[in-house]
């Protein structure tokens, strides 16, 4: 897909990403919004970009995509609204990762999203959350939220403080199963269970660990101490694992990795991470096909 097709079906809204009633309100809309993905499965190929490897790809903090609104700013890992790069669409089902800043007070409106799955980190401070399906709550550092779209949904978050910013990850799934009942959840995280190990935070089961989605992804948390290291095992064939660096420094089957650095592997089953300082990073262990 080029730019031109890419804005035009942005705008339009279509697809998996947008339709139906949804579409009028997207219209609106040229912040919290996706265009339409051609389904290459592997996004990274064809590619001329020499940071893709046999089986990795790295994005490099400086490279990401950004957009400054005044009350939002936001780097995209991946193409998002007005940031188009056709070598960084997606990673397998993971279609959004974004790193948000929102000024005191300030946030998104209501807006409606439909067939995706949308989870919510908060990095600092609160967001008040409202949606279609009658739920109120305040999400804050320390907690995992998650929306299942499916049938279709509006909901709005704002910073709960109207002194001081908020920062959060906003990051979307490509579920494995459409028009699902819409719904909503949110669950506090024990800091302590991932010192020096991966937390599981992310599952597709109702049963397991952390949130649950409609998708075989498995999300994981860790905090280093300097010097640890530890293999992640990938939770099922046909996946890869994306790690995104929240603070620190890292190295990942050799590749060396600064704050906000993201580096994506396939074609395994397992990875080293080990910590250079102080570390806290995320993978996201997603299906490469679509």
């Amino acid at each position: 897909m080029d730019r031109k097709d890419f804005l035009k079906y942005g705008i339009l809204g279509s697809g998996i990403f947008a339709s139906g009633p949804a579409a009028a309100s997207i219209l609106n809309n040229n912040i919290d919004e996706i265009k339409p993905l051609e389904i290459l499965g592997f996004n990274h190929l064809p590619t001329s970009n020499p940071q893709v490897m046999a089986n990795i790809v790295l994005h490099k903090a400086a490279k990401r995509g950004y957009a400054n609104h005044g009350w939002l700013e936001s780097y995209h890992s991946f193409s998002f609204a007005s940031y188009y790069n056709p070598e960084q669409m997606h990673f397998g089902v993971l279609r959004v990762l974004n790193d948000d800043r929102i000024a005191g007070g300030a946030g998104f409106g209501t807006h409606p999203h439909d067939n995706m799955e949308i989870v919510s980190i908060p990095l600092s401070g609160a967001l008040e959350h409202k949606d279609s399906m009658g739920n109120v709550a305040v999400i804050s550092k320390g907690e995992i939220q998650v929306m299942s779209a499916g049938t279709g949904i509006s909901h709005s978050e704002k910073n709960k403080n109207t002194k001081e910013e908020a920062k959060f990850l906003q990051i979307w799934i490509i579920p494995n199963k459409r028009n699902v009942t819409p719904r909503y959840d949110q669950i506090k995280l024990n800091a302590e269970e991932r010192v020096n190990t991966f937390q599981q935070i992310l599952s597709p089961s109702p049963n397991d660990a952390g949130v649950w989605i409609h998708q075989d992804a498995w999300f994981h948390l860790a905090d280093f101490e300097p010097g640890k290291s530890s293999d992640y095992q990938i939770k099922k064939s046909g996946n890869g694992v994306y790690a995104f660096v929240l603070s620190g420094t890292a190295t990942i089957n050799g590749i060396e990795l600064e704050a906000r650095d993201g580096l994506g592997v396939w074609n395994t089953d397992k990875i080293e991470v080990k910590a250079n300082s102080q570390l806290e990073i995320l993978l996201m262990d997603v299906p490469m096909a679509i």
